[in-house]
């Protein structure tokens, strides 16, 4: 059976969640393996809507095991936040995995993030400040908290004084905060090994062995292949890979068990924070996407900034991550344009580039070369075939198509669940 992967082709907000809502009820687990609490998923089931940050989508799926594997940084504050307010509203959640290996936000994490991020003055990265890329920096150095230390207090202690005797350097003699006092970390992570207890285990042998019985296993990324710490518009990304490498890395299931990559698109672009941004607009198209679109971030709450389809990018994911299969979102939201710019390629300094250019100056001064489609005035939410969309809607998706790199198999007509046209499924 198939390990499929579903990552974003732009700079996240996608509706990646919802591609993975599309699959659910057809695989048995779904699997978190980057990121953290740092962006959010937002699933709308019938008169429901879900606004899912650190969790797998998949959880709220019956039958589906979700998993929140070792690549993910983990704030449990939000955690348990989340699984209440779930339960609260009638989902199962006891099904939740958490590996063991997965590292943990700590509350100077979350400090440092916001204060080094104020310092920076003009030169923001434009982080959630959710301590996200403290906590992978401390991964890195090989300083981190991992879930398994709360269940040993004496290495927790020793790894949290460690951390401590620095980072209070830091936080007092450099941005004149005051010191944060070991046994306040402490005390907050140990307050939330009962609630782990049963959810923790090794998720890499879990998957395995659920390969192995011919389950189908489902991997959700966080952000996008444009945030990916390798592969993104750096410094403008996020602090781990969101791209198909990320998977194996995140999981320790073999690269060769991806089936499947899906990538999500919308059909236009958006992203949020700063960063270059070729088809950015900030003219009445640009207002008409953000607010027909309703572009504010799912975690943030943020505007984001909005613009048009930029091919380029889309054929950078899908060599990036293999893709196999495109899903379009938010075709609808293009209805009653008159006309629609796609942008082909970039002029740099008078040069046109096909690709995306290698360097990064050239990226952010890159102007987008456009190609306009007609638009269309019908109402598409009810399509459900392809030859339900109207016309120039069919050219439009046929166009992306040609330009992207994959194909494109699945188009989202409107926000709930149903609202889909499926050209080519998914898992077969």
């Amino acid at each position: 059976m198939p390990a499929v992967l579903i990552t974003g082709a732009q700079w996240g907000d996608e509706g990646k969640g919802r591609a993975t809502d599309l699959l659910g009820s057809r695989v048995e687990y779904v699997v978190k393996f980057n990121g953290g609490n740092n962006a959010g998923h937002t699933v709308v089931v019938g008169d429901e809507k879900y606004a899912l940050h650190l969790l797998p989508s998949g959880i709220l799926t019956p039958g589906v095991v979700p998993v929140i594997g070792n690549g993910v940084v983990v704030d449990l504050g939000v955690l348990k936040q989340e699984l209440d307010a779930l339960s609260s509203r009638g989902v199962d959640v006891s099904k939740l995995k958490v590996s063991a290996n997965a590292h943990v936000i700590t509350a100077y994490h979350r400090t440092l993030d916001k204060v080094t991020e104020r310092f920076l003055g003009k030169r923001q990265i434009g982080t959630t400040g959710r301590g996200i890329g403290p906590a992978y920096a401390d991964k890195i150095n090989r300083v981190g908290i991992r879930i398994q230390d709360l269940f040993d207090e004496s290495i927790l202690r020793q790894k949290v004084e460690a951390a401590l005797e620095f980072k209070n350097q830091v936080l007092v003699k450099i941005y004149n905060r005051r010191a944060i006092e070991p046994d306040e970390v402490i005390d907050d992570l140990l307050s939330f090994r009962e609630m782990l207890e049963p959810m923790v285990c090794d998720t890499g042998l879990l998957l395995h062995e659920a390969m192995e019985a011919g389950k189908t296993v489902l991997f959700e990324a966080g952000q996008a292949t444009m945030l990916d710490i390798d592969h993104g518009t750096y410094p403008f990304v996020t602090s781990s890979n969101a791209t198909a490498g990320g998977a194996s890395t995140g999981s320790g299931l073999p690269p060769h068990q991806l089936d499947r990559i899906i990538s999500v698109v919308k059909a236009y672009t958006t992203r949020v924070g700063a960063g270059p941004f070729p088809t950015e607009l900030f003219d009445e198209s640009g207002e008409h996407l953000a607010q027909v679109g309703h572009e504010f971030g799912t975690t943030t709450g943020r505007p984001r900034r909005c613009g048009w389809y930029d091919a380029p990018i889309a054929r950078y994911a899908a060599r990036i991550n293999g893709v196999t299969d495109f899903v379009l979102t938010k075709l609808d939201v293009l209805s009653g344009l008159e006309t629609i710019p796609v942008c082909v390629a970039y002029d740099v300094n008078g040069v046109r580039h096909d690709e995306m250019p290698v360097n990064q100056s050239d990226f952010h001064h890159a102007k987008p070369i456009y190609e306009e489609f007609p638009g269309w005035s019908e109402d598409i939410s009810g399509a459900r075939r392809f030859e339900d969309l109207p016309k120039n809607a069919q050219d439009y998706i046929l166009a992306l198509e040609a330009m992207s790199g994959a194909r494109i198999s699945a188009i989202g007509v409107g926000p709930e669940r149903e609202q889909v046209v499926v050209r080519h499924d998914l898992l077969d």
